[in-house]
């Protein structure tokens, strides 16, 4: 490995800044990673994490309670709550010993503490120690985001939760009032009801999910529905009030809603205040970090990151900029991530994924396209596995055939969008997908199917 001699300093040390640490360690750069928190990133560790985790045992729990429909014997079991939190502990802490682990390997030095830019060269870092000075070639912030709280919000981590406090409740929550029908809110609707809380969901427009297509939210509608789960479409909440063991949500158009816990969903927001970016010319809005295609701030030395950029607020991109910005820092050939081609999910059952150009998107754009839709009640494996709601949707080019995007509702969704994923990449046409032998009986025939 060579030495190139530039100083990479990275604030925050989250799926952007250990990917962007590791890789320039790796080209020969000198890294320097400051973090205050935890190594592998408060967002990915504390919010994408665990929450999968609960995802995963709330599925396990709905399966049991399924079970008599495949023919066993229907015992719903009982959650362990402390089990529960001590494996996402445990996993989580795993995590961030080997980003640890690996970035000592690489000779990357790891300074615990807050940095603050002094100059456009220099960071102050506060230690438990003291203060620490140090000057760099150029920087990078990713610095992540946080839970956001709206002020009539009186958040005590026990009755008002934000989801990181979700994780270690001493049991089950007996009537969770959900507030936010986006991603989080509904992931989270989902995990409750499965884990065997009653649910309320406030919905403030007129579908879950509001700015996806209109099938995918009655899918999911539907779901819950059937699984008892009470919305409140087209009501805002604007105020809590915690009596006792009560907690009341009052909505702007006067309908108010009990319940035992009141769980925030309403967003995140950056973590750019205090890092001295106005002093030294880095732009902000509203808090996110301004930057360009190569991930630059306006300051060029500089770059900036993951979810304090507010750039489609996944880890994955989070991750694959800190690659594109390491390679762009130690003057490396790098072309700028095209975000049009990232695939994204939603953890709840069935699951939600899509990639690419979808059906909305390309009828907000007037771009013509053509759609075809499979739904699972058709797929043999679906059926015999007894998860034969949701469908595939392949959008594709009328002229071309090339696959442009796809949707997928169902069973692993997220898992099943990578095949439509590398068809987007890799510009595959329908009829080479439809040519694509798969394993029968399987969910991607739906895929192969979508293509026809």
């Amino acid at each position: 490995m060579s030495d190139t001699g530039t100083h990479l300093l990275i604030l925050g040390a989250g799926p952007a800044g250990t990917q962007a640490a590791t890789i320039a360690a790796s080209k020969g750069g000198r890294v320097t990673l400051v973090e205050d928190q935890v190594v592998g990133g408060a967002a990915h560790l504390w919010d994408c994490i665990p929450s999968k985790t609960m995802a995963a045992s709330a599925l396990r729990h709905t399966s049991v309670r399924n079970a008599v429909k495949l023919g066993l014997i229907n015992d719903p079991g009982v959650v362990d709550t402390k089990v529960l939190s001590q494996r996402i502990d445990e996993i989580t802490s795993d995590i961030n010993e080997n980003w640890i682990e690996l970035l000592g390997s690489q000779t990357v030095e790891i300074i615990g503490g807050r940095g603050v830019f002094v100059s456009d060269h220099e960071v102050v870092v506060t230690t438990q120690s003291g203060e620490r000075r140090v000057r760099f070639d150029k920087a990078l912030i990713s610095t992540g985001s946080g839970p956001r709280v709206p002020d009539w919000a009186p958040v005590d981590g026990v009755k008002v939760l934000t989801t990181r406090d979700c994780y270690h409740l001493d049991v089950v929550p007996e009537h969770v009032i959900v507030i936010g029908s986006g991603v989080t809110g509904v992931e989270f609707t989902h995990i409750f009801e499965s884990l065997g809380s009653e649910v309320s969901l406030v919905v403030s427009r007129q579908q879950v999910l509001p700015h996806r297509d209109p099938e995918v939210a009655a899918v999911l509608e539907e779901d819950f529905l059937e699984r008892g789960v009470r919305l409140v479409i087209g009501a805002r909440a604007k105020g809590i009030e915690v009596d006792g063991e009560t907690v009341s949500v009052a909505c702007d158009d006067g309908r108010r809603l009990s319940g035992s816990h009141a769980l925030l969903a309403v967003g995140s927001v950056p973590l750019s205040a205090g890092l001295g970016l106005e002093e030294i010319g880095v732009e902000t809005d509203d808090g996110y970090v301004k930057v360009d295609e190569y991930q630059r701030t306006t300051v060029p030395h500089i770059y900036a990151g993951g979810d304090v950029t507010g750039q489609m607020l996944l880890s994955s991109v989070a991750s694959m900029q800190g690659r594109k910005i390491a390679r762009h820092a130690l003057n490396l050939p790098v072309q700028p991530l095209d975000y049009s081609k990232v695939a994204e999910a939603i953890f709840t059952e069935p699951e939600i994924a899509s990639v690419g150009l979808v059906e909305v998107q390309a009828a907000a754009l007037g771009r013509k396209v053509r759609t075809t839709k499979v739904p699972f009640a058709s797929n043999a494996r679906s059926v015999l596995q007894h998860f034969e709601r949701g469908f595939v949707k392949v959008t594709t080019d009328p002229a071309t055939g090339v696959v442009l995007g796809g949707t997928i509702v169902g069973h692993r969704a997220s898992e099943l969008i990578g095949v439509i994923a590398l068809a987007v990449q890799a510009r595959v046409t329908a009829q080479t997908l439809l040519d694509t032998l798969m394993v029968h009986p399987s969910m991607t025939e739906a895929i192969t199917d979508a293509a026809e």
